[in-house]
């Protein structure tokens, strides 16, 4: 059975203070993103293994109305730290599929980490103020920061911890069984 998509998973040099893993979700023919439902859960299948143990959320800080929203509509659980930021603290992967594909346009980030157990005020207070640019300075304290641009098949990781190597080995686990090829850029 022939792969459908492609994963390209690759260091990415953003500056001396930062490193980071930059994450391509393709179809290997047209070098086009997967999206839509396709897109969608493949990255609800990925984002729960990249934080493995850790407890996880996803940030929203634009769009706020719609993100409530659909979040009351469907059960999902969210915190609103401040006017200008919603949290969604670890959905069930049933849930992630229909939340990515829905907010697939829009520009969000996910966070991993032990100080994601008590809040944590002043990233969610930054998101507010510079959206994903927030986790410049705090992804440091994280397993990982991401900034998630879906729709054009990018996941962008921030992490002291999680070198290019290990994220291709969590990914290879969490899409052995959907026909994703997981490699570096060629």
């Amino acid at each position: 059975m022939e792969n459908l998509y492609r994963l390209e998973i690759e260091s990415l040099d953003l500056g001396a203070d930062v490193r980071a893993v930059g994450l391509e979700l393709l179809e290997p023919e047209t070098r086009e993103p997967v999206k839509g439902s396709e897109g969608a859960g493949i990255w609800a299948a990925l984002v729960p293994a990249l934080a493995g143990a850790q407890p996880w959320a996803i940030d929203f800080f634009a769009h706020l109305d719609r993100v409530r929203d659909f979040c009351r509509r469907t059960a999902i659980a969210f915190r609103e730290p401040n006017a200008h930021a919603i949290v969604i603290p670890q959905p069930e992967r049933p849930q992630l599929q229909p939340l990515f594909a829905r907010f697939a346009g829009e520009t969000f980030g996910v966070r991993a980490g032990a100080p994601l157990l008590g809040g944590d005020a002043s990233v969610e207070g930054a998101l507010a103020e510079r959206g994903v640019d927030a986790y410049h300075t705090a992804f440091p304290q994280y397993v990982f920061c991401s900034v998630c641009d879906f729709e054009g098949g990018f996941l962008t990781i921030l992490s002291n911890q999680l070198w290019a190597s290990e994220v291709i080995r969590r990914a290879r686990g969490a899409l052995e069984n959907l026909r994703v090829e997981v490699t570096r850029p060629a």
